[in-house]
């Protein structure tokens, strides 16, 4: 008798157009339209190699932290920023003028001088390069005698370099699959916003249920059937519906669009699987507490999923971080938000404390609702129906 409720609670689910759009394919279709947005936009910040020259001269011959800085990051390693010419200034003036080199450099007296046609994005981290190596010469000659004196290699004296510069916040080119930029921040939300989108089937599902919202509920009311068997086969009929949701979110993200969730494949599916039964919870709690037609509930869970997407950082990825400074509590209290936190945290963290906290917090977030659901619909009584 379970099972059969079971299956006529999702037919009687799946049979609802609107519901399955909302829940199904809607999150599709704002996919798709990040991926248009969203790629073009990391395409257009990625850094390309900057081509540049460099005049050989005496000065540059016994600085050898300067010249062996600019050929470590001149090679080809996952470390790569410039390709570099070591000219001539008759030459390096020719590729300048021809727009072979975005600018040369030239070490005199008073240190190096950077000689440019235009300036932009790349001229800009050309001189911050030139400046931080500038800043750091003390620390960095001091090492190289210290390597010389050991009689290391060359290529250690560069990686060594190279830690300078990268402890100086020198912008390297990381080529790494496995690093997340701030662009996922939509897609984070996005799952969340799939997830939470669970409770326009607990609308559904419970007004079906509630004699004074549907004809179903009448029958359910006057039926020798428990309410709490009808509700808790009905529940899991919806998370069924929710979890193929998800499921086909992630494989359209992943497998269609190329979205990359990293190697803890399982643990953002994971992480879904949990906010969809937050999304769930909230949904019962709506219909269960709110008097009001279905049409303004799921106006509601609709309003309250969308803000809270909005304030973790699906329309503006700067917001959440502007708010977790200013105003963390709004977040600390937004589930939307706790499943993007434990995305984020797969990447962002050493360990998974974080994101351990973010499930339980949702857990939490989803019993509480549970339990005042239960007690909201323990307490209605109809007259008549």
């Amino acid at each position: 008798m379970f099972k059969h409720n079971i299956i006529y609670s999702f037919k009687l689910l799946i049979k609802n157009k609107v519901l399955i759009f909302w829940t199904l394919f809607f999150p599709l279709i704002l996919a798709t339209f990040f991926h248009l947005a969203f790629s073009n936009i990391s395409d257009s910040e990625k850094l390309n190699i900057i081509d540049i020259a460099i005049i050989e001269n005496e000065l540059l011959d016994n600085n050898s932290y300067f010249k062996e800085s600019f050929v470590y990051l001149s090679s080809s390693n996952e470390n790569q920023l410039f390709d570099t010419i070591f000219t001539t200034e008759e030459d390096a003036k020719e590729l300048l003028t021809n727009n072979e080199i975005v600018g040369y450099i030239v070490l005199n007296g008073d240190g190096p001088s950077l000689v440019v046609k235009n300036s932009d994005i790349n001229t800009t981290i050309l001189k911050y390069v030139i400046e931080e190596i500038n800043q750091n010469s003390i620390i960095i000659n001091n090492t190289l005698e210290s390597s010389v004196n050991q009689n290391t290699t060359i290529n250690d004296i560069s990686n060594q370099i190279i830690s300078y510069l990268s402890s100086s916040n020198i912008s390297i080119t990381d080529q790494s699959s496995d690093n997340v930029d701030y662009m996922m921040l939509p897609f984070y939300s996005l799952v969340a916003m799939t997830a939470l989108y669970g409770g326009i089937l607990g609308v559904a599902m419970i007004n079906y249920f509630l004699a004074n919202m549907s004809s179903v509920g009448k029958r359910v009311s006057v039926s020798p059937t428990k309410k709490s068997i009808l509700i808790l086969s009905g529940v899991i009929a919806s998370y069924i519906i929710q979890l193929l949701g998800i499921s086909l979110l992630m494989f359209y993200t992943s497998v269609i669009l190329n979205i990359n969730y990293g190697s803890n494949v399982f643990l953002v599916f994971l992480l879904g699987l949990v906010g969809s039964l937050a999304g769930l919870s909230f949904g019962i709690a709506v219909s269960s507490l709110f008097k009001v037609n279905e049409d303004t509930k799921t106006g509601i869970i609709i309003s309250v999923t969308m803000l809270g997407c909005f304030l973790s950082g699906m329309m503006i990825s700067s917001l959440k971080y502007i708010i977790d400074k200013y105003i963390p509590i709004v977040n600390l209290f937004n589930p939307a938000s706790m499943i993007t936190d434990g995305l984020y945290s797969l990447y962002c963290y050493d360990n998974f404390n974080k994101y351990w906290f973010d499930i339980m917090s949702l857990l939490i977030f989803s019993l509480l609702l549970i339990l005042l659901s239960i007690t909201s619909l323990r307490r209605q009584k109809y007259d008549s129906i």
